[in-house]
């Protein structure tokens, strides 16, 4: 199996999918959760009757709303067939305990208050500089890791930006997945989001370190073939292992999306994307783009081949 000779359609693949993702952030942006933007979270469940429609605690919502401090237009989500999520604008506890008050008179039947939670809009930008740094602290951390873990081998700090480069396609089609999910599903990137992120990048940066240490296991032993083929072959001998790895935790992630619930849907989906994502980076993009640094390929990328002259 010569995976090395197809690297660029590999990485043609992997810019096909990041590409409508970006495209996806540039137009939508990333729907960013009130743990970011800071706002109230309401679940609620209907004990008894006939659930409220979207649109009738929507109404409810917005009749609640006093001048300069409205709380309409607040996103509502359902939680199986008895409960809402409803997220809204930063609210008072006696604003929720009015809407909660409307919504029993108005469906005429029990209703249990599962969450509220409220975060302020500083708390929020707070909350999401420091998840930016996170995840450039971790970048970084794990560059200086790998490059210190691979100082026997010539260019070591290659192995390192290799890694790196293979997260950031990982975090690109995960964050554009969610680009492309908040606008058609509504979902918003929360704290959740962030850990399974952060996970995401744990799991590329393994199974990239597996290849590499490959590499560096078999430079010792085969001296006399080319890097080219040597990577080549450090790829197929963990393929079997990384596959196998990945497929155990991407059909227990399956099963939790399908058996979960609604409530972990988003997280489990998101873990299940990011290790798809980082199995497919690792083997096909991480190893190859050192034979591409090796052989300074970039600098045949725009020279124009010799025409063939005609018998």
């Amino acid at each position: 199996m010569n995976i090395i000779k197809n690297r660029y359609i590999y990485f043609g693949i992997s810019l096909l999918v990041i590409i409508p993702g970006i495209i996806a952030l540039i137009i939508w942006q990333l729907p960013l959760g009130i743990d970011f933007t800071g706002g109230s979270l309401l679940e609620i469940r209907f004990d008894t009757g006939t659930p409220l429609s979207s649109e009738q605690v929507a109404g409810i919502y917005a009749d609640n709303s006093t001048p300069g401090a409205s709380i309409a237009d607040p996103i509502i989500q359902p939680l199986g067939t008895d409960s809402l999520s409803i997220r809204s604008k930063v609210m008072t506890d006696a604003t929720k305990s009015e809407i909660v008050t409307s919504i029993q008179e108005l469906q005429g039947g029990a209703v249990t208050v599962l969450h509220f939670t409220q975060v302020s809009a500083a708390v929020g930008k707070e909350v999401a500089t420091r998840a930016a740094g996170a995840v450039a602290l971790a970048a970084l951390a794990i560059l200086i890791y790998i490059s210190y873990a691979f100082r026997g081998v010539q260019h070591a700090i290659r192995y390192g930006t290799a890694a790196i480069i293979a997260m950031l396609h990982d975090v690109l089609v995960v964050v554009g997945f969610e680009a492309i999910a908040g606008h058609f599903w509504g979902w918003e990137a929360d704290s959740l989001f962030l850990t399974a992120l952060l996970t995401v990048i744990g799991f590329s940066v393994h199974d990239s370190i597996v290849v590499f240490d490959r590499i560096r296991e078999n430079s010792n032993h085969y001296k006399k073939i080319s890097y080219k083929t040597l990577v080549n072959h450090s790829i197929v001998q963990t393929l079997d292992r990384s596959i196998n790895t990945q497929l155990t935790v991407m059909l227990t992630l399956l099963a939790l999306a399908l058996f979960g619930g609604s409530t972990i849907l988003h997280f489990v989906v998101i873990l299940l994307v990011g290790v798809f994502s980082g199995t497919y980076s690792s083997i096909f993009n991480a190893a190859p783009i050192l034979v591409v640094w090796e052989n300074k390929e970039w600098l045949a990328w725009f020279k124009r081949k010799p025409s063939v002259a005609a018998e």
